[in-house]
């Protein structure tokens, strides 16, 4: 992608050149179902129409939009950026199966970080008012770990979740 905007659009400045590539880009996108050459058609029958109104995003194409050089390479950066997104589309399922691998690695690195920590202050006092709420005999609180504390007041919340879902 990157080597055919060093070698198209010669003529045109940087920011001519980044505006009509990324107009075209964008096209290509909603339009992927289309041919290059469609595309490129799309493009063309867009802009003479706008160049007629004199509303054109891209007022310095009225004297480049009939010129060979031009329209070749816009149809090869067309291409490529097609090439760009089918390859991006295939590879989706790798990326979304290492986002879920990586979330995975979090949540585990952090349960073992929480593991080898204390419990906090709030969770003590929280675990203590669900054991007098609920009545239920307290455990020795200053052998667990914060993951261990976690899981306690899981294990009251979903078992006494179940009394309150049943009396309503």
């Amino acid at each position: 992608m990157y080597q055919i905007k060093n070698r198209i659009y010669l003529n045109f400045d940087k920011t001519q050149k980044s505006g009509i590539c990324n107009f075209l880009r964008a096209l290509v996108k909603q339009n992927l179902n289309l041919s290059a050459s469609d595309i490129l058609d799309k493009f063309l029958e867009d802009e003479k129409y706008y160049l007629e109104l004199k509303a054109s995003r891209f007022p310095f194409l009225e004297e480049f939009i009939d010129d060979n050089i031009f329209l070749k390479d816009t149809e090869d950066y067309i291409k490529e950026c097609i090439k760009y997104y089918q390859y991006k589309e295939k590879q989706r399922p790798i990326i979304e199966a290492n986002r879920e691998f990586e979330k995975k690695k979090r949540k585990f690195l952090q349960e073992v970080k929480m593991s080898k920590e204390k419990p906090t202050k709030k969770q003590l006092y929280y675990y203590d008012r669900l054991c007098k709420k609920y009545s239920i005999e307290k455990k020795d609180v200053n052998e667990l770990s914060k993951l261990d504390l976690r899981d306690e007041i899981e294990k009251i919340l979903n078992e006494h979740s179940e009394d309150y879902k049943n009396i309503n």
